[in-house]
């Protein structure tokens, strides 16, 4: 267990925290670009800062306070003009700096006036790829938006599946560092709905006891490897097999790979989080995939109705038990067992990069060599390579609300 103290390190984020001081040196997404087809302004709440999201007329992207510097008013409903987002309320306008840069009573009355020069409020820099709007609130310069495998891909089809979880960020990603929990909650779980409750909607899981667990650090983050016990028919797995040659990654500091999705534990303040999975989808040898106008956004739902939460798929089920440990699980009280080493690496890497970040250093996972961005390749688990199996591909994380999944679906039985 954790000291009081020590679990408020770990879990709060607002500007001047260590764990806030730690995450603010990685770009996070905030919105898929789609969201900015659909609405001028977006409001965002990311690391407990209060923000606006907008793209000009001239197609610059800008982040900056919620908040005017004039009278206070809410800017998610000002107005993007060719270079600035002007306020609604007396027409000051912000460039993506958050520089103002007119004031147009104010320069009526004093057409030599510099008071604009002096009013600034907060803007952070924000690059979009390949469908997901990234926002850095650290310090300068700020480091190059990490291009993941998965996200310069080409001819695969994308989405972005998108949850807000009553939770602190930890608990979504510690989950990631304890993989006994998916035979329990993944498998007997949900076979006993399936058995009590008649839940023929379900999809049945095979229960695989693990054998044996182990994690390792390597340069991204942290490597979970398992066996699996002899069970029936199935002989189970060795230390000869993926699952422990290759492991799974968890990369640092808030993200999982699952096949060929990214699950991105977004802290939102310290008990709210944006669950963001960006999936891709390869198609089957021979099959050009469609063209995509933009990469859709689809929600992933938490709740079917107040208290209750959706709990008939993996995804659904990990929420649940994120949530119901609290707005900020009580790490005092637990007790671990030899399930919980991976959780301990974690903590303990999180603690070691919290102080080299304090100390003005570099964190893991953050790259300012162009060459060395340019396709940073990460490794999975699964049979097969980097073309994962149809069986494979579809199970996702909350693929079943997806508009690619039936798409890419049916260009595999087209092709068979």
């Amino acid at each position: 267990m954790l000291s009081i103290a020590n679990n408020e390190r770990l879990t709060q984020v607002g500007p001047g925290t260590p764990m806030g001081t730690l995450m603010r040196r990685y770009w996070h997404p905030i919105a898929a670009a789609a969201e900015l087809l659909e609405h001028a302004t977006l409001p965002v709440r990311l690391l407990g800062e209060d923000l606006v999201l907008y793209r000009d007329k001239s197609g610059t992207l800008g982040l900056i306070e919620r908040l005017c510097a004039h009278r206070r008013v809410d800017l998610s409903y000002g107005i993007p003009e060719e270079h600035g987002l002007r306020c609604m309320y007396h027409g000051w306008m912000f460039d993506e700096t958050g520089q103002c840069i007119e004031q147009p009573f104010e320069e009526t009355v004093h057409p030599d006036g510099r008071f604009k020069e002096k009013v600034r409020i907060a803007g952070y820099p924000v690059e979009e790829l390949n469908g997901l709007i990234f926002a850095y609130l650290g310090p300068a310069p700020a480091p190059l938006v990490p291009r993941w495998d998965l996200f310069v891909w080409d001819g695969v089809l994308r989405d972005v599946g998108r949850t807000v979880i009553p939770c602190n960020w930890l608990q979504c990603q510690e989950n990631s560092l304890d993989p006994v929990h998916t035979e329990w909650l993944h498998a007997y779980y949900s076979n006993h709905m399936i058995d009590h409750d008649g839940r023929e909607d379900m999809r049945a899981f095979r229960w695989r006891n693990h054998g044996k667990i182990s994690f390792d650090l390597f340069k991204h983050g942290v490597i979970k490897r398992r066996t699996f016990k002899p069970k029936g028919a199935d002989p189970g797995t060795t230390e000869s097999d993926p699952e422990w040659t290759s492991g799974h990654p968890v990369v640092f500091p808030n993200i999982l790979r699952v096949g060929t999705s990214f699950e991105y534990r977004v802290p939102i303040d310290d008990t709210h989080t944006l669950h963001l999975v960006y999936s891709v989808y390869q198609m089957p040898p021979g099959v050009e995939a469609p063209a995509q106008e933009s990469v859709p956004l689809f929600e992933i739902p938490l709740e079917e109705s107040p208290g209750r939460f959706v709990v008939d798929y993996t995804l659904g089920q990990d929420m649940m038990a994120w949530a119901t440990q609290g707005p900020v699980a009580r790490r005092d009280l637990e007790k671990l067992g030899e399930s919980d080493v991976g959780i301990i690496l974690f903590r303990k890497l999180l603690g070691e990069q919290m102080e080299l970040a304090a100390q003005g250093g570099d964190p893991i996972n953050t790259f300012r060599d162009p060459t060395a961005n340019e396709f940073l390749e990460l490794f999975q688990e699964y049979r097969g390579g980097s073309q994962v199996s149809r069986a494979n591909l579809w199970i996702r994380q909350g693929s079943k609300f997806s508009p690619v999944v039936p798409i890419a679906d049916e260009l595999y039985a087209a092709a068979e």
